[in-house]
Formats: structure tokens, C-alpha cells, sequence
């Protein structure tokens, strides 16, 4: 049996198009400026959905425009995410809380949003995704809206807040991927996925900035969910719900049907897509930690050095989380677009130069997360250096392990693999390290409380976790490169087998054999 599922980046279909061609198969040709890039065993798949429709079930100007408010609803996903990072001074003031507890904030949220992404991603890949997507976005709407009054009641809806981003991010890179194929798909899932940093980076800011002009951080919770009214209107009118795999089928779609048991197994019988997924783990440890905690330890660290007063009242001052939220957009695009252009640049001539990619970005990161720790307390503007030039590094990842995941799994299958993906990511990632270093800067503190020196050192010491989990994450992604060749190839011997035999106008009893075991 054939245990290698992934599929080459770049190869010719498997049939010339004739007039006694079956008509299950689509016509496509050798070398053409349309052939599919990336697909999921395209042509054989396609010869189990039977009368597949040979235009487009979505015109390309429908496709930018879908894509447009996907990604409006996704910047505003990550911003309304990180908002409470850009006020945790002011928060963690208000209610007189410790670094532990404030780091269960973000542990509630991400809990809930990793315990129903596989729901979320069985229900994607079975019904219609775009009534799921304004399912959970109205579900997100109603409960950031109100998380923004008593502590608990705060810390239960954030916990609410989950829900709607579950529905949201397990279904909508599937969208994209049904509505794109080759080059376009690239780009299209590059942009998407820009915007994670973008919005964490104006998250920081439009948090600060509430907070800033009206005086009062509870404004800052109350932004986000007014703009995603709008996004909520923008995506009941102009998105669509593609046929799964329409975009590798000229239109007609992919119609598998199969046990959320047999789905998983698929995923877990695909090497590149396990180890893959360890390392996004291990990214999404870091950046978890990081973002939530850094805009604080800078804040204690111009403290420490006497250049800023401590916390007065109910405010304290925001400048940190401002800058630090322009970083992360800056370093957000520049990264996204250089990790993409990278990819297309090698992977032709380099087939595992995907992962090679993902682990240069986190084992380069590495370096600049050791100074950013140990230089803050002698020199800021140093640290805002290798701030940039780190979180640059771990950017280069974010739609190049989007793209690796959708020419890895097959097109009905695509949003389990992505809720399984955020499950395991969020579970052992950022779920716990926000709280994971709160609790162990609380215990260095304790031997010392009271002074504002100390407030930063331990904090300091709980963060050089991070560097270390970033090394086992770069070690996670070069394992995978090993896979991403073996799968290529298992897929590429599959196809030419077929294109050199011009007599077989469609699948033989053999192949089809074949594609079923690849399938489940």
C-alpha cells in the first residue's frame, strides 16, 4: 500500500483531452500556463466525482473579491486576539491581578478555540462553509462585544470568543484553496495569511490607542467587534461556498465521502503533514508567548532603567505596545511576501525547500530571541533591532506552512487538516505558554516581591523558555523536509505511469485501487 499521500508542487496532468475521453476526467494540457501546480492526486480525484463542470463555479473577480473579505475578517480575527495585550498593564492594574492569572486570559480563549476546531473542521468538510463561517462570526460578535466589564465575566467570554474564530479559521484557508490553484494559490493564501501578524500588530496598537484617547481601556474590547459587524454583512453578500476542489477540477468539485475515523487516519499516515504540524506547534508556542508578553517585559524594562514611571492610577503608558504593534506589521508583510517569493523561487528545483524555509526562520529566530532577552535591560532601541529582525525570521513561516498543508491533503479533507493542525498547535502552543510563563515569573518573584527591578528579571528568566522551543521546532520542520520529497515522488509515479500509456482515456480498475488507498 501506498502510505505517501502528498503531491508534487509542480506536475502535468495525467490525460490529454480527446473527443473519447470520459467525460469524469477534465481536459487539461501539458505544459499550459492553467495546469495545476498544487493539487490533491487532481486528475485521478477528479475521476471519482463524475460529470465534473468544465467552467469555473466562481467567476475570478467573485474569487479576489471573496478573498478580500476573508482576509478583512481574518485581520480583524488577530486584532481583536492581541487587543488585550496591547492594555494588559492597564488590565492587570485595574483588577490587581498577577502575571499568572492575566496569563489565563489568553489560555481560556485558545482553549476553547483548539477544543472545537475539530468540529468545526468535520462540519467543513461535510457542509455548507459559509453559513458555518457566519454561524461563528456572529457567535464572535455578541461575546467580544460584552468581554469587557468583571474580571470573570471577562475570562468566561474570551472563553466564548473561541467559538466564532474556531468556525472561522478551520474553514476559510479551504475556501481559499477551492477558489485558487498554481501561482495564484500562493499568493492569494500569502496574503491571507500576512494578515495574522498585521492584525496582531494593530490589535496592540488599537488597543493602546482606545485606551490613550478615551482614557479608559475598556474601549479597547469594544472596536473590533463594531468592525466586524461590517465583516459580517461583507460575507453573507459576497462570499461564496465553492465545490471542495473546484479549482483543481475546472469547477466540478470533489465528492468523497468518508468517517471522520478514516480521516484521521489519512493524517496521521502523512508524515510531512505530522511533522509539519509539531513544528507549527512549536511556532505557535513562541509567537504565543512572545506576543502576549513581550509589549509587558519592554514596559518593565524602561522601568528598570529609570526612562518611564511606573503604573499611575488606572493607566499606564502604551508607547511600548504601539511600537511593538508596528513591528509586527512591518515584519508581517515583509516576511509573509519574502517566505513566499522564497518558495516559488526553489521549490521547482529544490522540492523540500518548503520546510527548509520554515526551519531557517525558526532556528535563525533563535540568536535574536537570546539578545532581545538579555540586552532589554541595558539598551531598548538594541532590542527593538532584533525584535524586527526576529519576529522577521518566524513570518517567513506563516503561508508557507499554509501551502505546504494544502498540497499535502486532499481536498475533502482539507478542513480536518487544518482543525486537527490547530488543535494539536493551540494544545501544546500557545495555549498554555502565555500562562506557562506567568506562573513561572510569579514563582522567581515571590522570593523577592515588591520591587520593580525583580518584576522585570523574572519575567525576563521565564521568557528564555522560548529560544529553546524554537530550536525544537526548527528540528521539527527539518525532519519533515525528508517526507515532503518521498511524498512528491510516491504521487509523481503514480501520474507518469498514466501519461505514458496514451491508450488509457480514463483510470483503470488498478489506479482507481490506488487512488482509493491514497484517499482514505
Amino acid at each position: 500500500q501506498m502510505q505517501h499521500q502528498s503531491t508534487y508542487r509542480s506536475f502535468a496532468p495525467v490525460f490529454p483531452h480527446s473527443s473519447t475521453q470520459d467525460p469524469s476526467v477534465p481536459p487539461c494540457s501539458r505544459g499550459s500556463s492553467s495546469g495545476l501546480r498544487y493539487g490533491s492526486l487532481v486528475n485521478s480525484v477528479s475521476s471519482l466525482a463524475p460529470k465534473a463542470a468544465e467552467a469555473s463555479a466562481v467567476s475570478p473577480k467573485q474569487a479576489y473579491v471573496a478573498t478580500a473579505v476573508l482576509c478583512y475578517i481574518n485581520l480583524l480575527n488577530y486584532m481583536e486576539r492581541y487587543t488585550i495585550a496591547g492594555v494588559l498593564s492597564d488590565i492587570q492594574k485595574f483588577f490587581s491581578i498577577s502575571d499568572s492569572t492575566a496569563g489565563l486570559l489568553q489560555t481560556v480563549f485558545i482553549c476553547s478555540f483548539l477544543l472545537l476546531a475539530p468540529l468545526f473542521g468535520y462540519l467543513g468538510d461535510r457542509y455548507n462553509r459559509k453559513y458555518i463561517m457566519i454561524g461563528g462570526l456572529s457567535v464572535w460578535l455578541l461575546t467580544a462585544a460584552g468581554s469587557s466589564f468583571q474580571f470573570w465575566l471577562l475570562v468566561l467570554l474570551r472563553a466564548l470568543v473561541g467559538v466564532g474564530e474556531a468556525s472561522y479559521s478551520t474553514v476559510a484557508p479551504t475556501i481559499i484553496g477551492d477558489l485558487f490553484s498554481g501561482g495564484q494559490r500562493s499568493i492569494m493564501i500569502c496574503v491571507f495569511y500576512i494578515f495574522i501578524p498585521v492584525g496582531s500588530g494593530l490589535g496592540y496598537i488599537t488597543g493602546a490607542g482606545s485606551a490613550s484617547l478615551t482614557g479608559d481601556w475598556h474601549w479597547a474590547l469594544r472596536i473590533t467587534p463594531i468592525m466586524g459587524a461590517v465583516g459580517l454583512i461583507l460575507l453573507v453578500f459576497l462570499c461564496p461556498n465553492p465545490p471542495r476542489g473546484a479549482a483543481e477540477t475546472q469547477g466540478g468539485g470533489v465528492a468523497v465521502q468518508s468517517t471522520y475515523m478514516e480521516d484521521v487516519k489519512y493524517l496521521l499516515k502523512n508524515k510531512s503533514y505530522v511533522w509539519s504540524s509539531l513544528g507549527v506547534t512549536a511556532l505557535a508556542f513562541l509567537t504565543g508567548a512572545l506576543a502576549f508578553w513581550l509589549p509587558t517585559f519592554l514596559f518593565r524594562a524602561h522601568v528598570t532603567q529609570g526612562l518611564r514611571e511606573p503604573c499611575n492610577g488606572d493607566a499606564c503608558n502604551t508607547t511600548d505596545s504601539y511600537i511593538f504593534g508596528a513591528v509586527t506589521v512591518a515584519t508581517g508583510v515583509l516576511g509573509g511576501a519574502l517566505g513566499t517569493s522564497l518558495s516559488r523561487r526553489f521549490v521547482d528545483k529544490f522540492p523540500h525547500a518548503d520546510p527548509l524555509i520554515c526551519a531557517a526562520g525558526m532556528l535563525g529566530s533563535v540568536p535574536c530571541l537570546f539578545v532581545i532577552i538579555f540586552v532589554a535591560s541595558s539598551s531598548i532601541p538594541a532590542t527593538y533591532v532584533f525584535i524586527f529582525f526576529g519576529e522577521l525570521l518566524l513570518s517567513l513561516n506563516w503561508a508557507v506552512l499554509a501551502d505546504i498543508l494544502l498540497y499535502v491533503v486532499v481536498p475533502t479533507r482539507r478542513a480536518t487538516a487544518e482543525a486537527l493542525q490547530i488543535t494539536v498547535g493551540h494544545l501544546f502552543g500557545d495555549a498554555g505558554s502565555p500562562y506557562l510563563l506567568g506562573v513561572i515569573s510569579d514563582a522567581i518573584r515571590s522570593s523577592n516581591p515588591g520591587t520593580h527591578d525583580w518584576n522585570f528579571q523574572s519575567l525576563k528568566y521565564s521568557l528564555i523558555l522560548c529560544p529553546f522551543v524554537g530550536i525544537l521546532g526548527g528540528m521539527f520542520f527539518l525532519i519533515t523536509t525528508r517526507y515532503i520529497t518521498e511524498d512528491r515522488k510516491a504521487v509523481e509515479r503514480l501520474v507518469e505511469e498514466k501519461d505514458k500509456d496514451p491508450k488509457h482515456k480514463k483510470i483503470p480498475q488498478k489506479g482507481r485501487e490506488r487512488v482509493q488507498i491514497l484517499l482514505r
